[in-house]
């Protein structure tokens, strides 16, 4: 029998975020090895053009509205996917929001909006994943993969995103530990660490000229990272060639952390 360690099929992957960005890379990548697919997002148009997309490679897709804000709302959508395919292999914790500004000038309120979305949804989404993988590694069938996109913020200083960084710092703790406490059914936890990478949240920084040239001309590849950049770690760690890989973090910033 071939080895196919990347081969996806009869897996179901999530990904929270997961209509643009760096999500919609990581769920190109589950799709296009051949596993069903569930994306949360909350605009309309990107999720009817994240759909499109992703049913064009010919697996089953599940597009939801979700605010992941929102502790209900998260414990309904991952029961949906669960109605909808019947288990829940990867469980990709995307979502987030950016928390710029001057620290002193800080609200709570704004720091309280950057914390839910980016650790406490974090929380009750891996919550709702692991309560079914576990149900599911009792009755015979063990494994699982959750993976939380967390930030190279999370390791350098990060100025004026104090916010954003210290929830991105938050999550590697938490996936430490989930990744010990979980092995004993087969599950493994680990982070992502992108750096700068093109999307939504980092649109002004591509058009600001002294930007590209001091910080991403810094960059060892010398380019800003894309969301199809994300495929290829998606699928590593949904597969079985990742199933005694727990407890690490991936950073993909094109070599800048090292530089």
């Amino acid at each position: 029998m071939a080895f196919k360690p990347f081969d996806l099929t009869g897996k179901v992957g999530l990904v929270t975020g997961g209509n643009g960005g760096i999500g919609l890379g990581m769920a190109e990548g589950l799709a296009q090895a051949g596993a069903k697919v569930a994306v949360w997002g909350q605009n309309p148009e990107k999720n009817a053009k994240a759909e499109e997309a992703l049913k064009a490679h010919g697996v089953e897709v599940l597009v939801q509205k979700v605010d992941v804000a929102d502790e209900a709302a998260i414990v309904k959508g991952v029961a949906e996917v669960l109605e909808r395919f019947g288990r829940l292999d990867f469980c990709a914790a995307n979502a987030g929001i950016g928390g710029g500004g001057a620290f002193e000038e800080m609200t709570t309120e704004r720091w309280r909006r950057v914390t839910t979305v980016n650790l406490d949804a974090v929380f009750w989404t891996f919550r709702e994943a692991a309560r079914h993988m576990i149900e599911r590694a009792k009755a015979g069938d063990p494994g699982g993969s959750l993976v939380v996109t967390s930030s190279t913020s999370a390791v350098h200083g990060a100025p004026r995103n104090q916010a954003y960084a210290s929830t991105k710092g938050a999550v590697l703790s938490m996936v430490r530990g989930l990744a010990v406490e979980y092995a004993r059914y087969g599950i493994r936890a680990n982070s992502i660490l992108p750096g700068w990478i093109a999307t939504d949240m980092t649109a002004a920084s591509q058009k600001w000229d002294k930007f590209n040239d001091k910080v991403i001309g810094r960059v060892p590849m010398r380019r800003w990272g894309e969301w199809e950049d994300f495929a290829g770690i998606a699928v590593y760690l949904a597969s079985d060639a990742s199933k005694f890989h727990t407890g690490d973090s991936f950073t993909i910033d094109g070599g800048y952390t090292i530089y």
